[in-house]
């Protein structure tokens, strides 16, 4: 099981979103390089970065940020956040990301999705943010028409290397992860999942550890608000 703590980036800071709301956020002292350099030191080997201004313009926006964190830690960085051209997934490639997360861009074209897979192989995670069932757009403002079960089933042979689950109702929450619908997904996908949204406790860790075809968790506001301490996270990474 692979722990991924979370670092959101806008404006340069480290933020945490309630159910991806913009207008509700609440912004955390340190820089996302020595947040990042916190996690190192207490000895996480991965980490989930998403850079919210990118997912709101499109743009790779905090790439130097980025690349100052993979070349500062040498950690094993999944970024996500306004990803919609093969420009944009080189440019994290050469900075030394593991993965980049497609989420709105290939749920509007399945192309671009299948397309970057080939090219970019074993480097693609798809980011399937869903609310109710439905997979929900551009830093989800918008909902979509489409179930997030049926959308994998049609792009479940590109070649994506690894799925990210989000429940946007439980994102922030604090709530426990929607562990039953992860578990859907997971016994469909043909590659493994990671859990997102809701991460309350060791407990919600402890019981992710359990399932199939399950290869992470991401941690974020758990961590920032206390609720977990690292040295206790840490021991659960494996």
């Amino acid at each position: 099981m692979k722990i991924f703590p979370a670092i959101d980036i806008k404006n340069k800071k480290c933020v945490r979103l309630i159910k991806g709301d913009f207008d509700n956020k609440t912004e955390y002292e340190l820089s996302p390089v020595e947040q990042a350099g916190k996690y190192k030191d207490h000895g996480f080997k991965n980490l989930h970065i998403v850079d919210l201004d990118g997912a709101l313009t499109g743009e790779t926006v905090n790439l130097d940020i980025i690349q100052d964190i993979v070349g500062k830690f040498n950690l094993k960085i999944e970024v996500g956040g306004g990803i919609r051209d093969p420009e944009s997934i080189q440019k994290y490639i050469d900075v030394g990301v593991e993965k980049v997360i497609l989420g709105s861009a290939a749920i509007k074209d399945k192309n671009f999705l299948k397309e970057a897979c080939e090219k970019f192989v074993d480097k693609i995670a798809l980011g399937l943010d869903v609310k109710d069932g439905y997979l929900s757009v551009s830093g989800w403002r918008e909902n979509s028409d489409q179930l997030a079960l049926d959308y994998l089933k049609e792009v479940n042979d590109y070649g994506v290397s690894r799925l990210i689950y989000t429940d946007i109702n439980r994102d922030g929450m604090k709530q426990s992860p929607n562990f039953d619908e992860t578990l859907k997904l997971a016994e469909i996908s043909s590659c493994p999942v990671i859990i997102s949204g809701g991460v309350s406790s060791i407990d919600d860790i402890k019981k992710a550890k359990d399932l199939k075809n399950i290869e992470g968790i991401i941690v974020g506001k758990a961590i920032y608000d206390g609720d977990i301490k690292l040295e206790e996270l840490v021991k659960e990474d494996a």
